[in-house]
């Protein structure tokens, strides 16, 4: 392909057209019923239908079957691994994950996220991590190497099946 510059530069295409101009005339192509056909429906002034209208067909939303429901107390959590914790140990000599460290490392994306830490991984270095939640292996492997698993907000948060 040849190097572009200003000698060899041109409009895209369909750039220059002018826009239809509706209703103006038998001459411009548009008079008469400016495109809109003989009667019915969209023919008429101020016509507009509702999203997904398939005249008067039963809609597409309204054919496919619906399954399941959505959980409104639902409680989303941040996944930080083990193994990213090890990493970022090794690199930074970090000891002690608090939320604010975890956040600035980028680990967590939005200042409110809950974090929970999963066991994907080795850990060998003793460090000490505050996190929303643990899985028990992670918890495991975090004491087994000599560190802290600090639970935040107490031991029931976002636990339903404390009774």
């Amino acid at each position: 392909m040849a190097i572009r510059n200003l000698s060899n530069l041109r409009a895209p295409k369909k750039a220059n057209e002018n826009k239809k101009r509706i209703g103006r005339g038998m001459g411009s192509g548009m008079g008469k019923t400016s495109t809109r056909g003989h009667k019915g429906q969209g023919s008429r002034s101020g016509s507009s239908l509702m999203r997904g209208f398939e005249g008067g067909q039963m809609p597409l939303h309204r054919r496919l079957p619906k399954r399941g429901f959505t959980n409104i107390f639902r409680v989303e959590y941040t996944i930080v691994g083990l193994d990213r914790l090890a990493e970022l140990h090794a690199a930074g000599n970090e000891s002690e994950f608090t939320l604010d460290k975890i956040t600035e490392l980028g680990l967590r994306r939005k200042k409110n996220a809950l974090i929970k830490v999963l066991n994907n991984g080795e850990i060998s270095a003793a460090i000490t991590v505050h996190a929303h939640k643990f899985s028990q292996a992670a918890k495991e492997a975090i004491e087994k190497a000599g560190g802290k698993a600090i639970v935040i907000g107490g031991e029931a948060a976002g636990d339903t099946a404390a009774a």
